[in-house]
């Protein structure tokens, strides 16, 4: 098996509360991703998205990137990973620094950010990212590119997303016990905004809604950059779990009837639809209405999308989504749920599901998928990041050596 690093290659291992995926992609000449590997294993050791069982969790990644490298035919050295969970906080910053220069620099911009970001965090917590929102110049504002402009004083205002450290130290853990290395660790809606929203929905203003398993993960954008994000620890197994107690059937069957029968809401449903439902200590399955399932599932849906209402509406940014709601996730590809979350949310919603992938693209056009993906495209703008980053430093360090050679310093 040939080794990543001979093929321009970039990996994304979402680690979720109920599957694990792995996705290893080629990067292409001419721009963009093929994806040439496709691993997924079932979820063990996780509960909310926090890792409660290390050795499982590790068998689980073991098994999925096994599987994805298998279908590739290569040996994966290191990878993109996701992080959730109710210790996600955002805070929004800014930081003002003196122009140095008759006009900004890049050198300019590094330093201002660093103002904005140098805010007092705990000790135990890290910061995951910090996005920059806009510039203002002086008494010139909403600058989204400000290199190059002339002033005496710069203002940034940046979006950080902080995380707890035990949190992000455990399940860096599991992935380097797999013999991978971390690249960076990305939250997890974040991720997948990067393959399921479009710019004109980042400018128009577009909330995230990421509805796994274990959490409920949501970005808000407005004027094209990120003013929000939050953790909702409610998610699809309560859904799961209410089937199960209320059919008295086992965690696994119930998770099955989900995906193959249930719906978010009960007046799409006949009640002349039947469903067979397995029974606990080996007694005969019964056959049930579908309509009744409805009934279990409709009422725990509209507490979560009450829930994700609340907190749009904490945010203040409710009136300046005019793109209104992306749905992604499990969760948010059952039927009813994107009508249903219409009625509630009383604003356009559309279902997201990661498009414009090359190569096993088959595999991923699924909400499920919306985090691996949008890992793969965080990685290719990250791994250019670097790549022209090089190419400045080995350019600043040639101009060093010219000019110490005519100040006779070598």
């Amino acid at each position: 098996m040939s080794k990543t690093t001979e093929r321009n290659m970039v990996v994304g291992l979402d680690i979720g509360t109920s599957k694990i995926v792995t996705l290893i992609g080629e990067m292409i000449p001419d721009g963009g991703i093929s994806i040439i590997g496709v691993g997924a294993a079932t979820a063990r050791g996780m509960d909310k998205a926090g890792v409660n069982d290390l050795n499982l969790v590790v068998q689980s990644i073991q098994k999925s990137v096994e599987e994805a490298e298998l279908m590739a035919d290569c040996r994966i050295a290191s990878a993109y990973i996701n992080i959730s969970g109710r210790h996600i906080a955002c805070q929004n910053e800014s930081g003002m620094v003196p122009i140095n220069e008759a006009e900004v620099t890049q050198d300019d911009v590094d330093n201002v950010i660093h103002a904005a970001k140098s805010v007092p965090i705990a000790q135990e917590r890290r910061i995951l990212h910090v996005l920059p929102q806009e510039f203002v110049i002086d008494s010139q504002e909403s600058i989204k590119s400000p290199i190059g402009m002339s002033g005496v004083r710069m203002e940034a205002k940046v979006h950080i997303i902080t995380c707890a450290n035990d949190m992000a130290k455990n399940i860096q853990k599991a992935v380097e016990r797999c013999g991978l290395a971390v690249d960076r660790m990305i939250f997890s809606a974040l991720a997948s905004s990067y393959s399921v929203l479009t710019e004109d929905e980042k400018d128009l203003g577009v909330a995230l809604v990421d509805m796994g398993a274990g959490t409920v993960d949501i970005c808000i954008y407005t004027e094209g950059v990120l003013r929000h994000t939050a953790v909702i620890p409610a998610a699809g197994n309560q859904v799961t779990s209410d089937i199960a107690k209320i059919f008295r059937t086992p965690l696994a069957y119930a998770e099955e009837i989900k995906t193959k029968y249930a719906c978010a809401l009960r007046d799409l449903v006949s009640k002349d639809d039947n469903i067979e439902v397995p029974s606990v200590g080996g007694r005969p399955s019964r056959v049930m209405q579908r309509h009744i399932l409805a009934e279990v599932v409709e009422p725990r849906y509209q507490e979560l999308f009450e829930l994700i209402r609340e907190e749009i509406e904490k945010s203040g940014l409710e009136d300046q989504i005019a793109a209104g709601i992306v749905m992604t996730g499990g969760c948010g590809r059952m039927e009813g749920a994107i009508e249903f979350a219409e009625e509630i949310f009383r604003m356009p919603v559309r279902l997201g599901e990661p498009l414009g992938m090359k190569g096993l693209s088959d595999y991923v056009e699924d909400p499920t998928y919306a985090t691996a993906v949008g890992l793969l495209r965080f990685g290719e703008e990250d791994l250019a990041m670097r790549a022209k980053e090089a190419r400045e430093g080995n350019v600043m360090g040639v101009w060093k050596r010219l000019h110490g050679w005519f100040k006779g310093e070598f």
